[in-house]
């Protein structure tokens, strides 16, 4: 039976908007460096989080869930649609609201920590299910949430159903050594908070953008994840080896200042492949936290076709990253279901 993890880190979800940077970054707006903001950020909850006008913060606290096999070692690979039938699924049926976060390594369910029981009572069938207390797996116990919850609904009203959009952009997904995180920590800023252009409009007919501004950082248990498009990785990525050469003035400062601000090639790991995705963007109008299903219509199907995806929930939409490969053939799968969902 596969183990079912329990973080000990209790998760709030937290929206920085653009104003503020825009404020601190005047000077860089007038070289024509573009700010923007983080759309979410997943953090550890701290004892208090100061008030600011610049930051939306979801009301729950949520809980991360990781699935492992049997050997403890994490599953890979398939993305969110390993776990689809096993864990999205049941959860959907149980109105279970769950964020996703897949990493380079493995894949995160965060659930509301209000639906913990229901969350037990859902998969002990499936999983063991472990705790980490003090770091350490304490089994939790599977008569404590065995009576009073509802049985799953499989019939009633539809699901909501919510357009996808398919932007032109070309994405990788990276990992970084966590010992060179110092090193590069000034690249990231330029990356998160100045490097992004106001996304391109989409030719006529066309359904959404033709691009949109997305790069994904994620540091968890000393693993650092990276989700950035082709065009961003040609931009901060050197083919050079080692950290870019000390500014120096001179009539090329601001050249040698650009060169210095890039992720050396050699610092980074991603497959042998070097296969790229395109993304799946689920929602027209923000999402919200309260929504049931909005994974498992996603999640569903692709596991279905046997199509891997890695899935990003952010404070306002969903993002599902498919093969470049098979993006014709999600698209297809993905409206027929939405049209035999809908009314």
């Amino acid at each position: 039976m596969r183990k079912l993890r329990l973080r000990e880190r209790e998760t709030t979800c937290a929206r920085s908007t653009a104003s503020k940077w825009r404020s601190q970054g005047a000077d860089r707006e007038k070289a024509g460096v573009g700010p923007g903001g983080p759309d979410c950020v997943l953090c550890p909850l701290p004892a208090e989080l100061p008030a600011s006008e610049f930051l939306q913060v979801a009301e729950a606290t949520w809980l991360v869930l990781n699935v492992s096999s049997h050997s403890g070692a994490a599953v890979q690979a398939a993305g969110v649609t390993k776990i689809a039938r096993s864990v999205i699924a049941p959860l959907a049926e149980h109105h279970v609201s769950v964020l996703m976060l897949s990493t380079y390594q493995t894949d995160f369910i965060l659930v509301r920590e209000q639906d913990l029981s229901v969350v037990i009572h859902t998969l002990a069938q499936e999983f063991d299910i472990y705790r980490e207390v003090g770091g350490e797996p304490v089994p939790v116990a599977r008569d404590d949430s065995s009576n009073g919850f509802p049985r799953a609904q499989h019939a009633g009203p539809n699901p909501t159903v919510h357009p996808i959009q398919s932007p032109q952009n070309r994405f990788c997904v990276l990992t970084l050594d966590p010992e060179t995180l110092p090193a590069i920590a000034t690249t990231l800023i330029d990356v998160l908070f100045y490097s992004h252009s106001a996304p391109k409009e989409a030719a006529p007919g066309d359904p959404g953008p033709s691009s949109i501004t997305f790069f994904a950082f994620s540091l968890i248990e000393g693993y650092i994840s990276i989700v950035m498009d082709a065009e961003t990785q040609k931009k901060y990525v050197t083919p050079g080896r080692g950290r870019a050469a000390a500014a120096k003035p001179g009539p090329g400062r601001k050249e040698a200042e650009r060169a210095a601000l890039k992720f050396p090639s050699d610092l980074l790991l991603t497959s042998s492949s070097g296969e790229l995705w395109r993304m799946v963007r689920i929602g027209g109008q923000p999402l919200g936290f309260d929504e049931c299903g909005i994974v498992a219509q996603i999640a569903g199907p692709l596991a279905e076709a046997d199509i891997s995806a890695y899935y990003i929930s952010t404070f306002n939409f969903d993002h599902a990253l498919v093969p470049e490969d098979g993006i014709g053939s999600v698209i297809e799968v993905l409206q027929r279901r939405q049209e035999g969902l809908g009314p």
